[in-house]
């Protein structure tokens, strides 16, 4: 007998903080891909190339270059 499907009811991300902008800056370097990092925080892969992009969270890219030591 096939297993029922369940609906996933969870609330997802529509947009990242700071703070987690600064870690996709920091997961993008370290070579993970767009895809990769939006399944990590179950988001929308667009919303990480608006962060790459630098249309949200401006700033994010210099912080986190500035937390590894790093010039952006």
């Amino acid at each position: 007998m096939a297993t029922p499907v369940v609906q996933d009811n969870r609330p997802r991300k529509t947009q990242f903080t700071f703070d987690e902008a600064v870690d996709v800056w920091l997961r993008r370097w370290s070579g993970q891909y767009h895809h990769e990092i939006a399944a990590a925080y179950v988001i929308n892969w667009g919303r990480v190339s608006d962060v790459l992009n630098e249309q949200t969270h401006v700033g994010s890219k210099e912080e986190a270059a500035r937390r590894i030591g790093r010039t952006a």
